[in-house]
């Protein structure tokens, strides 16, 4: 460890421990993922950090190992970085953005004591609101028909066709990982789409399909499943004759 401030979260427990030790010491949560490349080198630049600022209490939370304090924060990708004071969500960063993460952190422990914070939650905070960025004005809305049209494009890029989270060398959920893993050890050629690009096809989605999770997996333009359908498919074989 290189020092006091900076910790490997082992339970709720402990995490809770750390985090309520001082409301008002500036605390930088990295949720992070072993088998994610972009995690190990953000991981090197929470590590220095920590040294720069030693008022900061940097946490690092195995996202999958501790999913109860993941899915507490929203957490559905890695890495994925939150800044508090406290219990006050200061700000959220997703991705492997070494210099918008080394920017915030310096504007909450340099900066004045009590930013105001953008939520409060007693126990653990809430994730930012989502905010459209195509509403600012003079920017024209895509209609549900102009939606529906462009995602239906997107599932008939190909004859097999997976919406993921991160890229298939760069996954940012498990779940990603696997069942990309999974058509690659069974050499099935299909394209990718990373729906933490685009809001509105990863909301859509949910809806066109009637599924609400990702990764989903698309075989000549129709759902097949998410990566336990498709993996009891591999294994019965049925897998093969769907893409036929």
């Amino acid at each position: 460890m290189e020092g006091t401030n900076l910790h490997e979260v082992t339970h709720s427990e402990h995490f809770k421990e750390l985090l309520s030790a001082d409301l008002e010491r500036v605390s930088l949560i990295n949720f992070w993922a072993p088998w994610a490349q972009p995690c190990k080198q953000m991981n090197e630049v929470v590590r220095e950090l920590s040294k720069k600022y030693p008022t900061l209490l940097a946490l690092n939370v195995e996202a999958e190992a501790q999913s109860e304090i993941a899915e507490s924060f929203d957490v559905e990708a890695v890495p994925t970085f939150v800044i508090l004071r406290g219990h006050a969500l200061l700000e959220r960063i997703s991705g492997a953005d070494a210099p918008a993460l080394t920017q915030a952190v310096a504007k909450h422990v340099t900066g004045p004591a009590i930013p105001r914070p953008l939520s409060q939650t007693n126990l653990a905070p809430a994730p930012p609101s989502s905010v459209d960025l195509s509403a600012h004005a003079g920017e024209r809305q895509e209609t549900p028909e102009e939606l529906e049209k462009r995602m239906r494009g997107l599932m008939n890029q190909s004859k097999v066709v997976l919406f993921m989270k991160g890229s298939p060398d760069a996954p940012r959920c498990g779940f990603s990982r696997k069942i990309s893993n999974l058509l690659k050890d069974n050499n099935v050629e299909f394209t990718h789409f990373d729906i933490l690009t685009d809001e509105a096809v990863r909301q859509g989605l949910k809806k066109l399909n009637d599924w609400p999770t990702f990764p989903q997996l698309i075989v000549k333009g129709e759902l097949v499943g998410g990566l336990d359908i498709v993996q009891e498919m591999m294994e019965s074989g049925e897998f093969k004759e769907v893409i036929a």
